[in-house]
């Protein structure tokens, strides 16, 4: 998560550049070659290997999120296959993954206040499931399900449910079916403005374990937050 100047920056249609690390698109996979130095401080170590993403379909499903247009979403490949092969630390794993991205014309606190976010695997594909407040008080709830050939269905998903807050005092919510209660399973990343957790949920009558985010956009943009940054993801004119 190092930032890096322009003159460290370099992209083209198959690659992007980034200091020492790069990604690279071969037509059917994506490789992440990492090699950064690890935060925080005081024990800083090395992180270097590689990260595949081979997509099982890829989706032309793009979502425009305000009414200005200024901020999009693509669920690039929401059923993926994920190979982590890494050197520092000596770890490896592979399993089922998910790819997408955001893209705006503006800084993402100048559109939104928070968001919700999670994905499950189904028994016939995957789920989506994407909510929070604009910046200008309102609020969007978006839900799909994407099949194998990287269909988008929507979905109506079912009430709020609430999640504990997180230790950082970030408030988490997820939808599940009216009776089914989500369940807090673990937390993973718990860092002032974001936290990233395994919930169990129930979707259309299908019960599903999903990768949960929830994210403070009024919490990142606090001076004092700003500060801590650089201390997290380092700086490199």
């Amino acid at each position: 998560m190092t930032e890096r100047g322009r003159r460290h920056v370099d992209v083209a249609p198959e690659r992007f550049l980034i200091g020492p690390s790069a990604l690279h698109w071969d037509g059917s996979s994506l490789t992440i070659a990492i090699d950064e130095i690890g935060m925080p401080l005081p024990v800083p170590r090395r992180v270097r290997g590689t990260v595949r993403v081979t997509p099982q379909a890829i989706t032309d499903h793009v979502v425009t999120l305000n009414p200005d247009g200024a901020h999009r979403w693509w669920p690039v490949a929401p059923l993926s296959r994920v190979e982590v092969d890494l050197s520092e630390p000596d770890l490896s794993w592979n399993g089922p993954g998910y790819l997408d991205m955001n893209q705006g014309d503006a800084p993402l606190a100048d559109g939104f206040r928070s968001w919700h976010w999670s994905r499950a695997a189904t028994v016939n594909g995957a789920a989506v499931l994407y909510g929070g407040t604009r910046r200008d008080g309102s609020v969007f709830d978006l839900g799909w399900r994407f099949d194998g050939a990287g269909s988008a269905t929507p979905i109506q998903p079912g009430p709020v449910a609430a999640l504990p807050g997180s230790g950082w005092r970030i408030a988490r919510e997820t939808r599940s079916d009216r009776g089914r209660p989500a369940v807090l399973v673990e937390t993973l990343e718990d860092t002032p403005f974001y936290a990233r957790s395994l919930v169990k949920t129930s979707l259309a009558g299908e019960s599903v374990t999903a990768m949960h985010e929830s994210l403070s956009l009024d919490r990142f943009a606090n001076p004092v937050v700003q500060a801590m940054l650089p201390f997290r993801m380092p700086r490199r004119s």
